[in-house]
C-alpha cells in the first residue's frame, strides 16, 4: 500500500501538475508554465546549464551514499506512462547519505528527444546536451512524513540528475525499464517490473558531481529540489534510446500523438551558487568554437598551399625565363661568329 501511496503522489506532483492540461510544445507548452503555475516564472528553476568555469569547488561536499540501490529488492516495480514521461516506482529501502537529512526515493523517471535531432537531456554541462536523462526523486523522509508535503518545502526533495549518451554497448541496467515499453506504449498504462539493482543505472564512478539548489522541471515547478547532477554519463547503445524515442505515446486512443521532446529548457542561473565535489577542466572551446577553429585552419591550409603553388609557379616561369635567355644568348654568339 505505501508503494502505491507513493506513486499516486509523485504522479500528483510530477505528472498532472495539480490538474490543469501542460504539455512541452504548443499553447499549454513550457512557454505559457508560468501563466497556470506562477512558480515556473520564479527565479530558482530547473534544469540549468552548467558551465564549469562559473562553478565553485567544495571540498566539505560529502560523499553521495546511494543505499540500497544495489539490492534487488522482493517486490515488482510499477512501470507508468503518465502521458509525459515513463515512470517506475521505487521501494523506500532506497535512500541517499551523505546529504543533510536521509533523502527516501520514490521514484524514478526519464527525458529525452526524438530520433533524428540532437539533445534530449535537461541539464546540459557547458551548453551540451545529451541523449537523455535520468531523474530519481527523493523526499525528506524526517522532516516531513509525505512527498507531497515535502515538494512544496525548501530542500525537501532531492533528485539525482545522470545524463545519458550513446555507446557502443547495450546497457543491461537500462534495459529493464526500456524492455518493458511496449506493455505501456500509451497515456496511463500501467505495467510491473521484476526488482532489480537500480546502481547499474548510474555511472560507474559517484565522486564527480554538481550541487545547487532547485525545481521540479515540470509544473508546478516547486522550487525544492535539492539537485545533484553527476558530471560522468550513463550510455545506453543507439537501439535502445531508439526504443525510448519510438515507442510511448502521449495519448490514450488513437490518433496517437508521440511521446518525443519531454524537456524543459534550460532556466537562468540568476544569483544562485552552484556547487562542484572536483575542480572541473572545463573545455578550452566550446563545440561552436572548435568547429570555426577547424573550418579556419581548413581554409588557412588551403590558402597556404595556393601561396605555395603560386610561389612555386612563378620561380618555373622565372627559371625557364633564364633558361630561355642563355639559350637565345649562346645562338646569338654563335651566329656572329
Amino acid at each position: 500500500m505505501l508503494f502505491f501511496a507513493l506513486l499516486l503522489e509523485v504522479t500528483w506532483i510530477l505528472a498532472t501538475g495539480g490538474g490543469h492540461h501542460w504539455t512541452y510544445e504548443g499553447p499549454h507548452g513550457q512557454d505559457h508554465w508560468p501563466s497556470s503555475y506562477p512558480e515556473c516564472g520564479s527565479d530558482a528553476q530547473s534544469p540549468i546549464d552548467i558551465q564549469t568555469d562559473s562553478v565553485t569547488f567544495d571540498p566539505e561536499l560529502p560523499a553521495l551514499q546511494p543505499h540500497g540501490y544495489d539490492q534487488l529488492g522482493t517486490e515488482s516495480l510499477d512501470l507508468h506512462n503518465n502521458g509525459h514521461t515513463v515512470q517506475l516506482s521505487l521501494p523506500p529501502t532506497l535512500y541517499l547519505g551523505g546529504l543533510p537529512r536521509k533523502y527516501v526515493a520514490a521514484q524514478l523517471h526519464l527525458h529525452w528527444g526524438q530520433k533524428g535531432s540532437p539533445g534530449g537531456s535537461e541539464h546540459q554541462i557547458n551548453s551540451e546536451a545529451t541523449a537523455a536523462e535520468l531523474h530519481i526523486v527523493h523526499y525528506d523522509s524526517e522532516s516531513y512524513d509525505s512527498l507531497s508535503e515535502a515538494a512544496q518545502k525548501p530542500q525537501g526533495l532531492a533528485v539525482l540528475g545522470i545524463l545519458i549518451e550513446v555507446g557502443e554497448a547495450e546497457n543491461p541496467g537500462y534495459e529493464h525499464i526500456l524492455s518493458h515499453l511496449h506493455e505501456i506504449s500509451h497515456k496511463d498504462q500501467k505495467t510491473s517490473v521484476p526488482p532489480f539493482s537500480v546502481r547499474e543505472l548510474l555511472p560507474p564512478q559517484l565522486d564527480q558531481f554538481f550541487r545547487y539548489n532547485g525545481s521540479l522541471t515540470t509544473p508546478p515547478c516547486y522550487q525544492s529540489v535539492l539537485w545533484t547532477v553527476f558530471n560522468r554519463r550513463a550510455q545506453i547503445s543507439v537501439g535502445q534510446l531508439e526504443r525510448l524515442q519510438q515507442t510511448l505515446f502521449s495519448t490514450e486512443d488513437e490518433p496517437s500523438e508521440a511521446l518525443v521532446q519531454n524537456y524543459r529548457a534550460p532556466q537562468p542561473l540568476n544569483q544562485r551558487t552552484i556547487f562542484a565535489s572536483f575542480v572541473p577542466v572545463g573545455p578550452m572551446y566550446t563545440t561552436g568554437e572548435m568547429l570555426s577553429l577547424g573550418v579556419g585552419i581548413l581554409l588557412g591550409c588551403l590558402c597556404l598551399l595556393l601561396a605555395v603553388y603560386f610561389i612555386a609557379r612563378k620561380i618555373r616561369r622565372k627559371r625557364l625565363g633564364n633558361r630561355k635567355s642563355v639559350v637565345f644568348t649562346s645562338a646569338r654568339a654563335t651566329t656572329e661568329t
